[in-house]
Protein backbone atom coordinates (compact mmCIF):
# COMPACT_ATOMS: atom_id res chain seq x y z
CA UNK A 1 0.00 0.00 0.00
CA UNK A 2 2.51 2.36 0.92
CA UNK A 3 4.40 1.86 -2.75
CA UNK A 4 0.81 3.26 -4.19
CA UNK A 5 1.24 5.83 -2.00
CA UNK A 6 4.66 6.90 -3.09
CA UNK A 7 3.34 6.93 -6.48
CA UNK A 8 0.77 9.86 -5.84
CA UNK A 9 3.00 11.55 -4.27
CA UNK A 10 5.08 11.52 -7.58
CA UNK A 11 2.61 11.98 -9.32
CA UNK A 12 1.26 15.37 -7.11
CA UNK A 13 5.09 16.78 -7.42
CA UNK A 14 4.22 16.29 -11.13
CA UNK A 15 1.24 17.91 -11.12
CA UNK A 16 2.79 20.62 -8.81
CA UNK A 17 5.67 21.24 -11.52
CA UNK A 18 3.32 20.91 -14.83
CA UNK A 19 0.95 23.62 -12.89
CA UNK A 20 3.72 26.13 -12.19
CA UNK A 21 4.62 25.82 -15.64
CA UNK A 22 0.94 26.43 -16.94
CA UNK A 23 1.07 29.46 -14.66
CA UNK A 24 4.08 31.05 -16.15
CA UNK A 25 3.14 30.57 -19.60
CA UNK A 26 0.13 32.70 -19.15
CA UNK A 27 0.49 36.40 -20.69
CA UNK A 28 1.08 39.11 -17.95
CA UNK A 29 0.22 42.61 -18.56
CA UNK A 30 3.99 43.32 -19.61
CA UNK A 31 5.45 39.90 -21.81
CA UNK A 32 5.23 36.76 -19.38
CA UNK A 33 7.29 33.83 -20.18
CA UNK A 34 5.18 32.92 -23.05
CA UNK A 35 6.79 35.75 -25.06
CA UNK A 36 10.18 34.21 -24.36
CA UNK A 37 8.86 30.92 -27.01
CA UNK A 38 8.92 33.41 -29.72
CA UNK A 39 5.88 34.68 -32.35
CA UNK A 40 3.03 36.66 -31.24
CA UNK A 41 -0.46 35.74 -30.07
CA UNK A 42 -1.87 35.04 -33.25
CA UNK A 43 1.24 32.11 -34.33
CA UNK A 44 0.42 30.44 -30.84
CA UNK A 45 -0.66 26.17 -31.13
CA UNK A 46 -4.45 27.70 -30.03
CA UNK A 47 -4.54 30.38 -32.43
CA UNK A 48 -5.38 34.06 -30.75
CA UNK A 49 -7.74 32.29 -27.96
CA UNK A 50 -4.40 30.91 -26.39
CA UNK A 51 -5.66 33.07 -23.21
CA UNK A 52 -8.86 31.65 -22.56
CA UNK A 53 -7.38 27.90 -23.48
CA UNK A 54 -4.45 28.30 -20.61
CA UNK A 55 -7.04 29.97 -18.13
CA UNK A 56 -9.37 26.79 -18.30
CA UNK A 57 -6.50 25.04 -18.65
CA UNK A 58 -5.24 26.68 -15.29
CA UNK A 59 -8.34 26.46 -13.44
CA UNK A 60 -8.37 22.87 -13.79
CA UNK A 61 -5.24 21.71 -12.85
CA UNK A 62 -5.83 24.17 -9.87
CA UNK A 63 -8.61 22.25 -8.47
CA UNK A 64 -7.02 18.82 -9.37
CA UNK A 65 -4.39 20.18 -6.90
CA UNK A 66 -6.38 21.05 -4.45
CA UNK A 67 -8.47 17.98 -4.41
CA UNK A 68 -5.43 15.59 -4.63
CA UNK A 69 -4.29 17.69 -1.84
CA UNK A 70 -6.93 16.82 0.78
CA UNK A 71 -7.02 13.56 -0.62
CA UNK A 72 -3.54 12.76 0.38
CA UNK A 73 -3.47 14.48 3.75
CA UNK A 74 -6.08 12.13 4.52
CA UNK A 75 -4.42 9.10 2.89
CA UNK A 76 -1.57 10.46 5.16
CA UNK A 77 -3.48 10.55 8.24
CA UNK A 78 -5.07 6.92 7.42
CA UNK A 79 -1.57 5.52 7.05
CA UNK A 80 0.01 7.38 10.81
CA UNK A 81 -2.94 5.95 12.43
CA UNK A 82 -2.87 2.34 11.41
CA UNK A 83 1.05 2.01 11.74
CA UNK A 84 0.07 4.00 15.22
CA UNK A 85 -2.46 0.71 15.97
CA UNK A 86 0.26 -1.35 14.83
CA UNK A 87 2.96 -0.69 16.98
CA UNK A 88 3.19 -2.46 20.19
CA UNK A 89 2.62 -1.11 23.55
CA UNK A 90 5.81 -1.29 25.87
CA UNK A 91 6.97 0.29 28.74
CA UNK A 92 9.45 1.87 26.12
CA UNK A 93 7.04 3.76 24.32
CA UNK A 94 5.62 5.29 27.61
CA UNK A 95 8.85 6.84 28.66
CA UNK A 96 9.75 8.37 25.15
Amino acid sequence: MTGIYFVAIFLFMALCILLCGVILMQESKSSGLGASFGGEASDSLFGTSTADVLKKFTAWLAFIFFASCVLLSLWTAALERSKASTTPFTMDTIEK
